[in-house]
């Protein structure tokens, strides 16, 4: 996303019509595909109804951009109780009395409706709510956010298949088992992208030591060899809290995952297939990363490693918006914006890859490391605590990178998610990592 100063006014204004237009027409596939019904079900006690979510992002655009930044008369003060996913727990929503599907429908046009009439009209200058056009940016990826959210809802709604994709590309390059990062001091976090958001602010040196990563995420087919070693029922890998959520929720494989003969099968959006051993294993928590890590004699990266990895240039000592450069993500870079509806094979994203040769750090699946969440040095919340800061502390794990289903807006190298560690409806994966050693480091 560049600045008002490199792109001017009017061309700022086309840029955030288009990304509004292009964000909404994905809200409206995902909750088009499916009847009413389905819209106002709950699949299950951790996601909301997708109807609610389809509101919520109205409601938010409301707050945000027709009261905050344009000064209008609300459209529906009455429903902001009803969407203010802080008072209202996911479990509770389906008892709400919720906009109906056309309802909700009908109020998101209105919204947009004056959304466009303010935009032709608010200066990018007047405050820093919508310097560069934040706060536009901030409604683009609150909604992709929100679209993300849904698609994993799909993933766990019971009957036929509602959406469909065509097949990721396949491998196109042969990658490495592991690359060596280089100790030193690299920039983290950002001072200068536009629409990035809080918790990625300010940008700060880290002094890393030398360590080692996996060159691509850890496919299907290791995670396999760790659940035919017993990794499952073998207390030796798992911390005592991983340990007793694994015992507790009785996990024996990633979610979705079946026994197929002697083989395994999993389902992605209705759809049953065998598991392919070189896609990045998908739909897993924190716990089985960190099981996963301990087995394989490594761990899991810190946040710091996994941003040095995806971002630093080693020719220039400099730190790069994504792995391959500042230049927006394309289809030959990375598996992002639900193109596809699984994670790709390793191999097919070689232009993604980074200077040192690691792959598919962007797309394909969010990353846990190995960090709780918490503000950088010198963070300050904005425009309001409730996006990043009151999620600070130990209960939540950063997860890094997007996957299949983020869109190009709500992902780059500076960008943080954060869940629980027992959380695993998200398309969440990992990578490992290790200490280097003194004959790999040059010490």
């Amino acid at each position: 996303m560049t600045t008002i100063h490199e792109l001017g006014a009017e061309q700022l204004r086309t840029r955030i019509a288009a990304e509004l237009e292009r964000t909404r027409a994905r809200t409206a596939g995902l909750t088009e595909a499916v009847d009413d019904a389905d819209l106002m079900r709950q699949h299950s006690p951790i996601m909301s109804p997708l109807v609610w979510d389809l509101a919520h992002v109205g409601n938010q655009e409301e707050l945000w951009l027709v009261r905050d930044v344009g000064g209008r008369e609300p459209v529906r003060r009455d429903i902001d109780d009803l969407y203010d996913a802080f008072k209202q727990p996911r479990r509770d929503r389906p008892a709400l009395p919720l906009l109906p599907p056309a309802e909700a429908r009908a109020y998101l046009a209105t919204v947009r409706d004056k959304v466009h009439d303010l935009l032709d009209r608010v200066p990018f200058t007047d405050r820093p709510l919508v310097a560069d056009g934040f706060a536009f940016g901030m409604i683009v990826q609150h909604e992709q956010q929100h679209d993300e959210t849904m698609l994993a809802t799909h993933q766990l709604r019971v009957g036929p298949p509602a959406l469909y994709a065509p097949d990721p590309p396949q491998p196109r390059a042969r990658v490495a088992d592991e690359v060596l990062v280089p100790a030193g001091e690299f920039t983290m976090g950002t001072f200068t992208d536009p629409w990035a958001l809080d918790n990625e602010r300010p940008a700060h040196p880290v002094d890393l030591p030398a360590y080692v990563i996996d060159a691509a995420p850890v496919t299907n087919g290791r995670y396999r060899e760790f659940i035919a070693d017993g990794g499952y029922d073998d207390p030796r890998w798992w911390s005592e809290a991983g340990w007793a959520h694994r015992t507790e929720a009785g996990l024996t494989a990633p979610m979705h995952w079946r026994r197929d003969g002697d083989g395994w099968a999993y389902q992605r959006f209705g759809r049953w297939s065998p598991v392919r051993d070189d896609e990045p294993v998908v739909h897993v928590c924190w716990y089985e990363a960190q099981a996963y890590a301990a087995w394989a004699g490594k761990r899991l990266p810190t946040e710091a490693e996994w941003e040095k990895a995806a971002r630093w240039d080693p020719a220039t000592g400099r730190s790069r918006r994504y792995p391959w450069g500042d230049g927006e993500p394309t289809a030959e870079h990375a598996n992002l914006g639900q193109r596809h509806l699984w994670p790709a094979p390793v191999g097919a994203y070689p232009a993604g890859a980074s200077p040192l040769g690691v792959h598919q750090l962007i797309g394909d699946v969010w990353e846990w490391t190995s960090s709780p969440f918490r503000g950088y040095p010198g963070f300050a919340a904005f425009p309001y605590r409730e996006y990043s800061e009151v999620f600070f502390g130990d209960d939540h794990r950063v997860l890094r990178g997007g996957s299949f289903g983020t869109d190009r807006a709500a992902c780059r190298g500076t960008f943080r998610n954060w869940d629980y560690p027992i959380r695993r409806q998200i398309f969440s994966g990992f990578r490992c990592a290790r200490d280097a050693r003194p004959d790999e480091s040059g010490r």
